[in-house]
């Protein structure tokens, strides 16, 4: 791309649109996010002038127009493999978790084990926390990680849970960790990222710290040109995971034909009577697998079993295959007690 009259190089977009003060910055036009996005995923920018426009509008606050423009050129570059079957696709924070374990692997196993198949997606390390995500959990388990998105597809059809690894399906993004590393700051890229899909699910499972942010994903995806989803389900996530923070905590869901509704649960009357301290753990990854392996073998019936069966219901429960929480917490509990769920992770781990 030249810099002609006209069009809007990132220079041009930090002098006159984003970067112009904090009572004065605009929002970009969708035709402007759309240049910009495909500006910094061909290279184009001067690291200095990148950093600035991820952080002018990190100042700014994107809104879902700018985050779908960002989204659809992301999926121009996406290698989606679709499965032959629809899975949950679980978009959690690539950052990673620091101090809580990490559940949605055997969740995700144990919602498979009950006929809901679920896709994870993550990378390795990824800025700015850099902490355990899927991936270290399933390598700590045994579990082939470094897949073609081919690969993938095939896992998710064997054995109802798959996982995609962000070089191999979205290698545009996963080039940029290290300007995104020096920033030392979250950018719109680690919202955009989880949106990726690519496996092609029509479900999409996520996390907020705030409702006002599941109102802009949801809104991102309806925006989105290269998404057209059947049903959105956002709640709080532990550490920003996709994990069900314990306690009182928010739960949002979109369908094209029922819109938006949100609605507060306690996760006390699901069983999951505990804080957030009961589920930290000093080793995150090491500690999830063991977990995740002692759960599904029937060795743990206290309060790490109430919280994979939940967040395996909520998988449940997002896939169609249950009409409320309560009924994917009676198929959650009843694959782990007759030993579906301890099966599939011996099918992942031959993989």
């Amino acid at each position: 791309m030249s810099d002609a009259p006209g069009e809007w190089p990132l220079k041009r977009l930090m002098t006159e649109v984003v970067g112009s003060g904090s009572k004065s910055a605009e929002d970009m036009t969708r035709e402007q996010a759309t240049e910009a996005m495909t500006r910094i995923v061909e290279g184009d920018p001067d690291p200095t002038t990148l950093g600035a426009f991820w952080l002018a509008n990190r100042w700014k606050h994107n809104t879902p127009t700018e985050l779908a423009a960002f989204t659809d050129v992301m999926a121009q570059r996406v290698e989606r493999t679709v499965p032959d079957v629809d899975p949950v696709d679980c978009g959690a924070n690539y950052d990673g978790k620091a101090r809580t374990a990490i559940l949605g692997v055997a969740a995700g196993v144990v919602a498979a084990a009950a006929g809901t198949p679920v896709v994870v997606h993550s990378g390795d390390r990824v800025p700015t926390q850099k902490d355990d995500a899927y991936k270290h959990v399933l390598d700590e388990l045994g579990v082939r990680t470094e897949l073609r998105p081919g690969e993938s597809a095939e896992m998710v059809e064997e054995t109802g849970f798959g996982f995609y690894y962000q070089p191999a399906f979205n290698p545009a993004v996963d080039a940029l960790a290290d300007r995104r590393d020096r920033m030392g700051v979250r950018t719109f890229l680690n919202t955009v990222e989880t949106l990726a899909n690519p496996a092609g699910a029509s479900v999409h499972l996520g996390s907020f710290y705030h409702l006002a942010f599941a109102k802009k994903v949801i809104e991102t995806l309806q925006r989105s040109r290269a998404h057209d989803p059947d049903r959105i389900i956002m709640f709080q996530g532990l550490e920003g995971y996709d994990d069900i923070r314990p306690g009182y905590t928010k739960f949002a869901e979109w369908t094209p034909e029922g819109g938006l509704a949100d609605d507060e649960i306690e996760t006390a009357e699901y069983g999951m009577d505990f804080e957030n301290e009961d589920l930290a753990v000093p080793d995150v990854a090491a500690d999830s697998a063991r977990l995740t392996r002692a759960v599904l073998g029937g060795e743990r019936t206290d309060h790490w079993r109430d919280a994979v069966a939940l967040n395996a219901a909520v998988r449940i429960y997002a896939g169609g295959d249950a009409d409320s929480l309560d009924g994917g917490l009676d198929a959650a509990r009843e694959v782990i007690d007759d030993g579906s769920a301890a099966a599939v992770l011996g099918e992942l781990r031959g993989f």
